[in-house]
């Protein structure tokens, strides 16, 4: 994994792709030490979250995650989420956020020497290589390990590094960090899991 220090980079979280991708790996992410992993190895200027919300519900079960990352270092991009039932009655939940993750990289392009995408939807492959072209160096995230792969052929092939979710992941897991303990003795407080619904359409 090739990255620069004083590299200036943005990170774009496709909130639901890397929901499903670390779910099949087994795993739930802590976005506190995600941000501190690339922050270690990279400028990191933004980091994007992206999500689409259902706001029919009184409570929002994305309310807890969505209100940390705003106040801890993302910069927090959300938009009704459309629900809808389909053939078999079941309720669904779709949100995509391929049009807001695709402006916000291409604004923000000038000034930026790296972007960061986590996603594996084949959807932007024409983004990373319009970026590309004004000089930035992209890598994706995502896995190959999962069945059936979350990354789209065209996409890994796009970019400039492919990073292996199931590679870095022990970097941020909330597994892992659960038995750990403050040198008080306190736990250490855990940033909210991420709680889309089964029926959530990550499409």
């Amino acid at each position: 994994m090739h990255f620069l220090p004083t590299e200036r980079t943005a990170l774009f979280i496709d909130g639901a792709n890397l929901y499903s991708a670390s779910r099949n790996l087994g795993f739930d992410v802590d976005y506190r030490n995600l941000l501190e992993f690339f922050r270690k190895r990279a400028n990191v200027l933004r980091a994007y979250y992206y999500s689409a919300v259902v706001e029919t519900e009184e409570y929002s079960p994305l309310k807890p995650l969505t209100d940390w990352l705003a106040y801890n270092g993302y910069t927090l991009v959300t938009k009704p989420a459309k629900e809808y039932t389909d053939a078999t009655g079941r309720r669904r939940v779709k949100g995509n956020m391929d049009i807001e993750l695709a402006i916000d990289m291409l604004e923000l392009a000038d000034k930026l020497e790296h972007a960061v995408l986590f996603s594996g939807d084949s959807d932007f492959r024409r983004l990373v290589e319009a970026v590309q072209r004004r000089g930035v160096r992209v890598s994706v995230v995502s896995s190959i390990r999962t069945s059936p792969p979350m990354i789209a052929d065209e996409l890994r092939r796009q970019a400039d590094q492919f990073i292996e979710l199931a590679d870095i992941a022990p970097e941020f897991t909330r597994r892992q960090m659960e038995p750990r303990q403050h040198r008080m003795g306190a736990p250490l407080r855990q940033t909210p899991a991420e709680p889309f619904a089964d029926s959530h359409d990550a499409a």
